[in-house]
């Protein structure tokens, strides 16, 4: 088995191994990753922190030991905790690094992916977990984030993108699709009973789960529609505030924390 780790900003994660090929998800810098099968020009990758999988360009990656995946897998997990942030290598070369991505052995502003060392100067956010109503404040930072299929970072996200990276942002691990995260958690019979930081999940005529948004208080929900947005919450499922009408509807609610 072989190991890699982004050393770019953000990748594109493909469903087959072509640039035409559709977006599915994106690895931010610094997530590490198993090479599952290398080809010519692309490889096929498995995600460690949510074991998500897809093909990424051969070129956008760096390869590391075993020993080295091993390590940041079982070290404390640092991210950073601005919209955006920079950090610069050891040639004082700056690169741009967005919301949410890793810091890979982070210890006093500086962090290494194989052997080069880079300055980071911004907010760092650690894998310890936040209390469940830091979860609204974390959505609020991608509040009007244009949505993007397979998109992760403020720059463009989608539904459940945005709901995995808010947990993330404050230690908690879910995982990439709606339809699976779904399957996360404690069942609630009403939204009554459901507190701000919940999701909910809306499905199609077919029954599959779609879509997936953040609960507020006083029946408000958060969530990727064109955009990331607030819109009205019933038991009907999502009152378009703009459009004045339904455009989701409500299957289930979770409580993961």
């Amino acid at each position: 088995m072989k190991y890699g780790i982004a050393q770019l900003s953000i990748i594109p994660i493909r469903l087959d191994k072509s640039d035409s090929s559709e977006m599915i998800s994106q690895v931010l810098f610094g997530e590490h990753f198993k090479l599952l099968e290398v080809q010519k020009k692309w490889t096929k990758i498995r995600l460690h922190h949510d074991q998500y999988e897809g093909w990424i360009d051969n070129k956008q990656y760096l390869e590391i030991s075993e020993e080295t995946y091993t390590n940041i897998s079982n070290s404390t997990k640092h991210l950073s905790g601005n919209l955006i942030d920079y950090i610069s290598d050891t040639r004082h070369n700056l690169s741009t690094i967005p919301l949410g991505a890793s810091l890979p052995f982070y210890n006093n502003g500086l962090i290494r992916l194989g052997t080069t060392e880079y300055k980071f100067d911004g907010d760092v956010l650690s894998e310890n977990q936040s209390s469940k109503e830091n979860l609204i404040t974390t959505a609020f930072m991608f509040l009007n984030s244009p949505y993007l299929w397979g998109g992760r970072t403020p720059f463009g996200i989608d539904c459940s993108g945005f709901t995995q990276m808010v947990y993330r942002l404050n230690g908690y691990h879910i995982k990439r699709d709606a339809y699976q995260q779904a399957t996360q958690g404690e069942v609630l019979s009403f939204i009554e009973e459901s507190e701000p930081g919940d999701l909910a999940f809306f499905d199609n005529e077919e029954g599959k789960i779609i879509h997936v948004g953040i609960i507020m208080k006083d029946n408000y929900i958060i969530h990727a529609h064109g955009k990331v947005r607030i819109d009205r919450l019933d038991h009907s499922g999502i009152f378009n505030s703009d459009t004045r009408r339904h455009t989701h509807k409500l299957r289930v609610i979770k409580k993961i924390v």
